[in-house]
């Protein structure tokens, strides 16, 4: 416990700022000296000596000290005095609460559970890949243009085989991004290298455009001795370090506290880059989603909480999860900015990531985007959506809505595409997918031992025990151990 003023928490800061009278945040503090005189007096000391005994008795190091004068925020301070001032000037019409002023009113008035109308979504390209008339978007090159669609059909060919190769038995589970495609690669495109990706399960597009080749998510769904995660994680649960590519973790939102932590750090280290980290509808049903997002806010982290709002999570839809207008609306409950934009449309999707990033590392605050999508696919190899929904609605989607045409009707529209360019791709990207397929299932398994490593620098009696005894198990029933893991 002697050690808790060292914690960087505003919580040191307003205690001691309590205790002294004043504020030390922003400006080098010494604890020897008086900070000026006071005529103040508590019990026959002045203020001034009472404190000065106090902060003295306090585990002062050279990292608090520092910590006081690094991160005084300019910004939140004249929001949150903006924030929280009173819609009048008169003091007699506002009472001052711990947080600022607030007016007060005789009438009693609850406010309302929703807002009259539901908020818009942005939008540039219409459902057959045509720009809307006056739309403001950021304009994007003949080259940015056709990788983007290039990958998005690379995403797309992937899902297809890998889907397959789970169901001829070859992998053990897959998870296909069909109907968000967009925001795979469009997000993506709107990024830097630099920019720290926290990612659910369903954004694969985001580390294909980044560099990760058809062979590395080949070697990681058949969990070799090539994969990155020596074959102890399931299938689809990719990570780069040499990406800025967290690896996927299975439980729901675990990863926006973690995406909030992170950006913060980046704040203290002065990085131009931010984080970003995705989520589905059915994930800001978790309390980590709030907490990520109010650490974020309260801590003014450049973070972007990306939220894919496909309409279902799992079998739960969205009438069934919130009553709320979807998500957009709850960024403005922590204070923070938020857009809701059509998942579908990737010069939309491209054009709110490229502003929220922009915002996030520019001014150090935390963006939510709500991308309004649909989940074309089932939610995995173990599930069966038509059990839950109709399949004229999945059809619908598929084809009328589907956001991979419509951006190749738009490029395409430009003179930048063409139906040959279309065959090759698709012929080349399948070709090469095959062909890591088999590589990947021909590459040996990671052996026994490194089911025991990687955790701690020397192995504790325990799994040294545990190791033992599988080794013993394996021994006395060796048909019942799979064949090609060395042992």
């Amino acid at each position: 416990m002697a050690n808790w003023v060292r914690i960087s928490s505003r919580s040191i800061g307003n205690h001691i700022r309590k205790r002294m009278n004043q504020g030390f945040i922003g400006s080098a503090v010494d604890i020897n000296k008086s900070s000026g005189s006071s005529s103040a007096l508590h019990g026959g000391r002045t203020v001034c000596d009472r404190n000065r005994r106090y902060l003295n008795s306090l585990p002062w190091n050279r990292a608090t000290l520092f910590w006081f004068q690094r991160f005084k925020s300019t910004v939140a301070e004249k929001q949150q005095d903006s924030f929280l001032s009173s819609d009048t000037d008169d003091d007699q019409l506002s009472l001052d609460f711990p947080g600022g002023k607030v007016s007060y009113t005789s009438d009693m008035n609850f406010i309302s559970e929703s807002s009259q109308t539901r908020v818009p979504c942005y939008r540039v390209l219409d459902d057959d890949g045509e720009l809307i008339k006056d739309t403001d978007f950021q304009q994007v090159s003949k080259e940015a243009a056709v990788k983007m669609y290039s990958k998005m059909v690379n995403l797309q060919i992937m899902d297809t085989i890998f889907y397959e190769a789970q169901r001829q038995g070859r992998i053990s589970f897959y998870l296909t991004s069909a109907g968000e495609e967009a925001i795979n690669i469009a997000s993506a495109a709107a990024l830097t290298e630099q920019d720290i990706i926290l990612p659910q399960y369903r954004e694969p597009g985001v580390l294909l455009w980044r560099g990760f080749t058809l062979q590395e998510f080949a070697d990681q769904c058949f969990g070799n001795k090539a994969d990155y995660g020596k074959g102890r994680q399931m299938p689809i649960h990719y990570g780069s370090k040499k990406h800025n590519f967290f690896t996927i973790s299975s439980p729901i939102a675990t990863q926006l506290p973690q995406a909030a932590g992170i950006a913060y750090s980046l704040k203290m280290d002065n990085k131009k880059a931010c984080v970003v980290s995705y989520i589905g509808d059915g994930g800001t049903s978790e309390g980590d989603f709030h907490a990520g997002l109010n650490f974020a806010a309260v801590m003014e982290a450049p973070v972007i909480f990306f939220c894919r709002n496909n309409g279902w999570a799992i079998s739960t839809n969205v009438w069934e999860q919130f009553r709320s207008d979807g998500i957009v609306v709850k960024g403005r409950a922590y204070g923070i900015r938020s857009i809701r934009v059509d998942g579908n449309d990737a010069l939309a999707v491209y054009t709110a990531v490229s502003a929220a990033r922009e915002m996030a590392v520019n001014e150090q605050r935390p963006i939510l985007i709500e991308a309004l999508t649909y989940r074309v696919g089932h939610h995995s190899t173990s599930d069966d959506s038509t059990k839950y929904r109709q399949s004229d609605e999945i059809v619908y989607w598929k084809n009328a809505r589907n956001p991979v045409n419509r951006f190749r009707n738009w490029v395409q529209s430009n003179g930048w595409w063409s139906d040959q360019q279309e065959t090759q791709l698709r012929s080349s990207v399948r070709k090469q997918l095959l062909e890591a397929i088999q590589v990947a299932e021909k590459t040996e398994k990671p052996p026994l031992s490194e089911m025991f490593t990687d955790v701690y620098d020397y192995p504790p009696p325990n799994l040294e025990e545990q190791e033992k005894h599988l080794r013993e198990t394996i021994s006395r029933h060796p048909a019942d151990y799979p064949s090609d893991i060395p042992v």
